[in-house]
């Protein structure tokens, strides 16, 4: 497949499509239908009726659509190719072949076995005594009933003409409700809370799956990208068929000069096989879409196109208007472990590290990327409930008594009773974090004395990720431990201190995460958009 647009988007007969307002027109029916034909099937015992059947229409065309003939001589024969051909658009059938009312029988399974209502039946028959057409029309779902003998060759393309545009008809209603369902359906996973790459992601099998839908026959190949335009570039959040298939997703320049002239138009355009997508939002971003279809598209095509982008132009803000959100959340979240970081001076970008180990063990443990996003921010968190511990303990270069021990370990309920009250999924989710990071698995910690899977995976989580930090590390008091007594420790602390299937995951990539604790990122301190 070509990733060359067409070069003919905009014409007398096709105007670039501008959404939500306006519609393009259908391309020519020459263009549309190049290759295809109307199934019409001729059903009858007598073979000079087919002969002279496919005579007659052999020349016959409609919307540029030459006609492909199948025949069937018994009503079981008719039956067979009907399901073997649900797209037939026109059946010429016979009420007398291996007995008087078989073409009856074969208009009763048409419409109440095969549940085809779309199939034009014109009933043809030689013998209209035996099927009186009062009773036939009104007792059996056909379209038009002839006598053979009426037939003669004008009416038979007049009939057969009449038949094919009620089929169109039909078909175009079918396929619009098809797709504004489709539209409608995919509704429930665009407007749910992610991330832009995401959504950009679902957007794009969305439409695909709308282009792809509205092709009959063999399968249409779709391949098109999404991306988000920075300064007069553009950055590839996503892509499906053949830019999918690059390690790197990267624009054509074709395909790049297309999404230029979208953005300088501030439009969606759709051309004759392809459609680039321009949605601007709220917070200043812009995001393009782009798809190519192995087909042209008509009227109904562009038609949906205009419902299902107005839908994505809402999409697209509400994702904008979710992420500003979470990242002044987010961003809230690392103040207050900057806070926390900075009375202590034990601390030396302790929060920031188990923030990456956190997130990292999450994803080992098959949270999804959500969970592990939210660890990622909330993990600083666990110590806030430091903030009122007297700077004289906090940072005291010995060992501490036991009394003033206990005073320290009270900071797990004071982090929790600063946040608790709030109703936003991160800093419920910090509050947590703070009053559980210290349980033991066996039921040995503090301050609650919860044993096993009564701690919260966030809490275990967070809790391995902060002791592993904590001895690797220096500290006023002592210095940090090589990474094999580390290991040591870790393995000795297996359904002791720590989940016992978390420390598997752990000791498993035990040097990812030594290498993890030493190196912090360049957006370890910016905020994480957690949708």
């Amino acid at each position: 497949m070509s990733d060359t647009p067409d070069p003919e988007v905009a014409s007398t007969r096709r105007r670039p499509l501008a959404f939500p307002s306006r519609a393009a027109a259908a391309p020519p029916a020459e263009e549309l239908s190049a290759g295809s034909t109307w199934k019409l099937m001729i059903s009858d015992d007598d073979d000079d009726v087919h002969v002279v059947s496919r005579l007659l229409l052999k020349d016959f065309s409609f919307e540029g659509r030459r006609l492909s003939f199948l025949s069937a001589r018994t009503a079981e024969e008719t039956r067979t190719l009907l399901s073997q051909h649900p797209d037939t658009a026109v059946l010429l059938l016979d009420v007398v072949m291996e007995s008087t009312h078989a073409g009856l029988a074969v208009v009763h399974h048409i419409r109440n076995e095969l549940k085809n209502p779309f199939v034009r039946i014109i009933l043809r028959t030689g013998q209209p005594g035996q099927a009186p057409e009062r009773q036939v029309v009104e007792e059996y779902d056909i379209n038009d009933y002839k006598e053979k003998t009426e037939l003669t060759a004008q009416k038979l393309i007049t009939t057969v003409m009449a038949a094919l545009r009620a089929y169109r008809d039909i078909q175009t209603l079918e396929t619009s409700r098809k797709g504004l369902e489709r539209i409608i359906a995919s509704s429930s996973t665009l407007f749910q809370p992610q991330s832009p790459r995401r959504f950009s992601a679902g957007a794009l099998n969305q439409l695909a799956g709308l282009i792809e839908s509205r092709q009959a026959g063999a399968p249409v190949p779709v391949s098109g990208l999404a991306a988000r335009r920075f300064g007069s570039g553009f950055k590839v959040l996503a892509a499906i068929g053949d830019y999918a298939a690059e390690p790197e997703p990267s624009i054509p320049p074709e395909v790049a000069e297309r999404l230029r002239a979208a953005v300088g138009e501030r439009r969606c355009v759709i051309g004759l096989r392809d459609f680039v997508g321009w949605f601007s939002t709220s917070t200043g971003t812009e995001n393009v879409l782009y798809l190519r279809s192995g087909a042209p598209f008509d009227a109904v095509d562009s038609s949906l196109f205009a419902v299902f982008g107005a839908m994505l132009g809402i999409a697209f803000d509400n994702v904008y208007l979710n992420r500003e959100i979470a990242d002044t959340q987010a961003e809230l979240v690392q103040r207050l472990s900057d806070v926390v970081e900075t009375r202590s001076a034990e601390t030396g970008q302790h929060t920031a590290r188990v923030g990456r180990v956190a997130q990292r063990l999450a994803q080992k443990l098959g949270l999804d990327d959500s969970e592990a996003d939210l660890l990622r921010v909330v993990a600083p968190m666990h110590d806030l409930g430091k903030v009122g511990i007297p700077d004289a303990i906090l940072n005291k270069p010995g060992r501490l008594t036991p009394e003033e021990y206990e005073l320290v370990k009270t900071h797990a309920q004071l982090g929790y009773d600063i946040l608790k009250g709030s109703k936003r999924r991160i800093l419920r989710a910090a509050a947590l974090v703070c009053l559980q990071h210290h349980e033991h698995w066996a039921g040995t910690g503090y301050p609650r004395g919860l044993v096993g899977e009564e701690i919260d995976i966030m809490g275990r989580i967070v809790g391995l990720a902060d002791v592993f930090d904590a001895i690797a590390h220096d500290r006023p008091y002592k210095v940090g431990w090589p990474p094999e007594r580390v290991l040591d420790y870790i393995r000795g602390q297996r359904a002791k201190q720590f989940d016992p299937e978390l420390v598997d995951v752990f000791v498993a990539d035990f040097e990812e995460f030594v290498a993890l604790g030493r190196e912090l990122g360049e957006d370890d301190h910016a905020a994480v958009a957690l949708i």
